[in-house]
């Protein structure tokens, strides 16, 4: 007997895809894998498309072209590209996006942190909000990157490897505690 899976719509995480240069293609695949609403700018969904990947949305101003067949506009208006996307996103209650991006503008996010589940994909790095209290269980030797300088940060499971990098110091949970309500930080991916 085989099983199906059904997929309802919102249930994966969307796919905004700023930029995709430095960005590892297979990874792009596993992410792609349960066909989520992918969003993307104008510059992207030319790769995007000679790629085989199926465009929902395209953020810009000026004329799409005759890409994709079905293929949405979303207008910036005021917004920067992630700004435009995201306000979106949040206005039509998706739980979760996934971002990819070569150069990251940590302010473009700020604001949308606490209203959906975000996280973010840029070269060989998965960059991800947490709040005060935050634990996760990571094998010794994995590096921890904190993208802003909290207030009364306290770590355990973690040691000093440079400026706002840190270290696991041994398979287990390593914990964050500071007084924002939260702070963004970087994972390396293999």
């Amino acid at each position: 007997m085989s099983s199906h899976h059904i997929v309802r719509e919102k249930q994966e995480p969307a796919l905004l895809v700023l930029s995709m240069d430095t960005f590892d293609e297979e990874m792009l695949g596993q992410l792609l894998e349960w066909s989520p609403t992918v969003i993307c700018t104008t510059d992207t969904a030319e790769k995007l498309d000679a790629g085989g990947i199926k465009v929902d949305w395209i953020i810009g101003d000026g004329d799409v072209g005759d890409l994709q067949s079905d293929v949405k506009l979303m207008p910036a208006g005021e917004d920067n590209a992630a700004g435009a996307a995201l306000k979106y996103l949040v206005t039509h209650n998706y739980p979760a996006v996934n971002v990819i991006i070569d150069v990251l503008e940590l302010k473009d996010f700020l604001f949308y942190a606490d209203k959906i589940n975000l996280v973010i994909f840029r070269e060989r790095q998965k960059i991800y909000p947490v709040n005060s209290g935050f634990s996760k269980w990571k094998p010794a030797g994995e590096f921890i990157e904190l993208l802003s300088h909290p207030s009364g940060l306290q770590i355990s499971g973690l040691e000093a490897s440079g400026s706002n990098r840190y270290k696991t110091t041994h398979d287990g949970f390593f914990t964050l505690q500071f007084e924002q309500s939260f702070l963004f930080i970087a994972e390396d991916m293999e």
